[in-house]
């Protein structure tokens, strides 16, 4: 069993040293000033998390996966990211995708001896058959999860682009992904408690990831989300009848009706109004612009 006191995950935070005689107003204190401090170590990351995302640009462009991986909260809070893709972007649910060590189970149960299968980590992306056109994104925010590297060092070995996210600095603990993110976040409130700043850090750079890469893509017009699926629940309909409404100066009612003859596409309704087509020329022309609405509305 390795010693991974050195590292900084796992170090004593000074400020919350006393926590335990604080009040709860004092500790709410202390906890929210060490949040303050996770969006400038994201920013600090800024061109190594830019990189990330132009290769998994590049992955949905070739048709390829961004399959992310991980351990406990980081391996959670990568199926969190790849599920609420296809309700907010309508992409395939197999184009983002979320491995945790343990399976389903571990999604509500803790199973904390799964992150040491190394072994395990390369089947699951033997599984996925994961080629030359995917992205494996690994997390883990300490840097030393045996799973997680196992998973990296299997995609690298069948042609795969990789990424690795920890909040420990490269000198201590390195990995061989073609881009290396590192935001540092420093000591817990709760010594090595990672689900604390090191998973807000996960969270914030999980979703400029997909949100910016859906963005390249044409899942967006202006900051609408001109591709949300209306076939998920009612609060989605009314969401994108009044995206419909804003882009095309048309009423609730109007917008709905056009949604109607738009099969509930948003980007199609849209096209469909403002260039004053039927449905299968606004559809055809979505295909040959690659979903770009604005590449359609500027041409």
């Amino acid at each position: 069993m390795k010693d991974r006191g050195h590292l900084l995950t796992e170090q004593r935070n000074i400020r919350s040293n006393s926590i335990d005689l604080m009040t709860i107003e004092e500790g709410f204190d202390v906890i929210n000033y060490e949040d303050t401090t996770v969006a400038s170590a994201v920013a600090a990351a800024k061109p190594q998390i830019v990189a990330a995302i132009r290769l998994v640009v590049g992955a949905f462009g070739a048709g390829g996966r961004l399959i992310y991986v991980g351990a406990g909260t980081s391996g959670r809070l990568g199926v969190i990211d790849a599920s609420e893709c296809p309700p907010t972007f309508l992409s395939d649910p197999e184009m983002v995708q979320g491995i945790i060590a343990g399976g389903r189970e571990a999604m509500f149960r803790s199973m904390e001896g799964e992150e040491d299968k190394v072994q395990s980590g390369a089947d699951a992306i033997d599984q996925r058959e994961v080629g030359t056109d995917d992205v494996v994104f690994g997390i883990a925010t300490g840097g030393t999860t045996p799973f997680v590297h196992g998973a990296l060092r299997r995609a690298r070995e069948r042609g795969a682009k990789t990424v690795f996210l920890a909040c420990v600095p490269e000198e201590q603990c390195e990995d061989d992904a073609d881009v290396s993110i590192r935001v540092i976040t420093g000591p817990e409130v709760v010594t090595g408690s990672t689900r604390l700043k090191a998973g807000t850090a996960t969270k914030m750079v999980l979703n400029m990831v997909t949100t910016l890469s859906m963005i390249q893509i044409g899942k967006v017009y202006e900051n609408l989300m001109v591709d949300v699926n209306t076939k998920a629940c009612s609060k989605l309909v009314d969401r994108a009848a009044r995206i419909v409404s804003t882009v095309t100066g048309m009423n609730r009612s109007q917008a709905l009706s056009l949604l109607n003859k738009a099969d509930g596409k948003v980007k199609t309704a849209i096209v469909m109004h403002l260039r004053d087509i039927d449905y299968k020329t606004a559809e055809e022309w979505l295909t040959e612009h690659k979903g770009h609405i604005r590449s359609i509305l500027e041409s």
